[in-house]
């Protein structure tokens, strides 16, 4: 028996079950893409498999405490959480259909370049998913084919090939497709400066005034661009700067 876990970023799609419609983000959902190899996919060799014993009872404990000791738990129910809790602040005639699961997976990656090149990796699959949804969608929608045979009719395909059909039976550009949905999302932080109106008192005032206080904190910014050339490191050096 094994138990096998994924890094986080790769499930947040999967549970949404917003229907036919639903486009791959960073890292999955919906119909998935036949896997692709790219020359990024060197990075899940730095996943350990976690191996239960065999012919054993598997015990798995919840726990509101420790945090700061068990932090793989802590992030993905944390994620969990969160996801059901801001669910309608983004999809507001869309009820949960169920309660969402994720799992998730501490991975050490030692370089720079490892960690820039897992999340090419991770950028690579978006847009393969969000490609072979896309066009699968359209066969299903607006040429009425089932989904066995919109599957049948793409096996074997490249990305020129879907491309094509795109382009040939939809009149869609698939380099015009909103950038969310082609490289993803990626959150990084940024310090921002927040103008909050106050009410204080003087001193030797009467009365309470109104005043502008400005704070800079920092806030998770979502980014939709490349993350796979040298602009977007160049861009954010703070990133993988030693701090």
């Amino acid at each position: 028996m094994r138990l096998r876990v994924r890094e986080v970023a790769a499930a947040a799609a999967a549970a949404a079950a917003v229907g036919p419609g639903t486009r791959a983000r960073l890292g999955g959902g919906g119909r998935r893409a036949p896997m692709a190899k790219s020359k990024f996919e060197y990075v899940r060799d730095f996943e350990a498999d976690d191996t239960c014993l065999p012919n054993c009872w598997v015990v798995t404990r919840l726990d509101g405490r420790n945090f700061h000791r068990k932090f793989m738990t802590h992030v993905v129910s944390q994620f969990a959480s969160s996801y059901v809790f801001y669910w309608k602040d983004y999809f507001k005639d869309q009820p949960l259909l169920y309660p969402p699961g994720f799992d998730g997976r501490v991975v050490l990656y030692p370089s720079n370049q490892n960690l820039k090149d897992y999340l090419s990796w991770r950028q690579a699959d978006c847009h393969i998913n969000n490609l072979y949804n896309t066009v699968f969608w359209m066969l299903v929608q607006r040429s009425g084919l089932t989904p066995v045979q919109a599957q049948d009719r793409l096996q074997g395909t490249l990305a020129g090939d879907k491309n094509e059909i795109l382009f040939s039976e939809f009149n869609i550009n698939y380099n015009n497709e909103p950038l969310i949905y082609r490289k993803g999302t990626v959150l990084i932080w940024q310090k921002v400066k927040e103008v909050t109106t106050k009410r204080i008192k003087l001193p030797k005032e009467t009365e309470e005034k109104e005043v502008e206080v400005t704070r800079t904190r920092s806030k998770a910014v979502p980014l939709h661009c490349d993350i796979i050339g040298d602009q977007f490191w160049e861009d954010y050096p703070e990133i993988l700067a030693d701090s």
